[in-house]
């Protein structure tokens, strides 16, 4: 018997937005890969063109992290919380402006975290 297309969809729906949440892809083109661990936050560039800059995080620690893009004053431009080890998310972030930015890895969800200088050209 072969299933009703009403039953089939949610189903299809239900594997490809899990499939998206597991992580593990690669990163797209452009984007700035980051590997955190538990001591180090590794940016594959520490710059980018002012616009939309995508940041594909990969937890290689053992704590849960997170990963913050700060602006002047410590400002939150962009934020990625409860990225579990082994597992990788995406931060997408609006940076119309250049200038110099600060990135943060925080492992263990906690403290000032690993931070880096990020620059945004203009």
């Amino acid at each position: 018997m072969t299933p009703h297309p009403r039953t089939l969809l949610p189903a299809v729906c239900a594997a490809a937005l899990l499939a998206a949440a597991c992580g593990g892809q690669p990163a797209a083109p452009g984007a700035i890969t980051v590997q955190a661990s538990d001591t180090v936050c590794t940016l594959s560039a520490t710059s980018a063109p002012a616009g939309t800059v995508r940041f594909d995080i990969t937890n290689t620690g053992s704590q849960v992290t997170e990963f913050y893009l700060y602006g002047e004053g410590d400002q939150i431009i962009g934020e990625v919380e409860n990225i579990g080890p082994g597992l990788t998310r995406t931060l997408i972030a609006d940076v119309p402006q250049a200038g110099r930015y600060t990135t943060a890895c925080k492992p263990g969800m906690r403290g000032e975290g690993i931070r880096g200088e990020f620059t945004v050209t203009g």
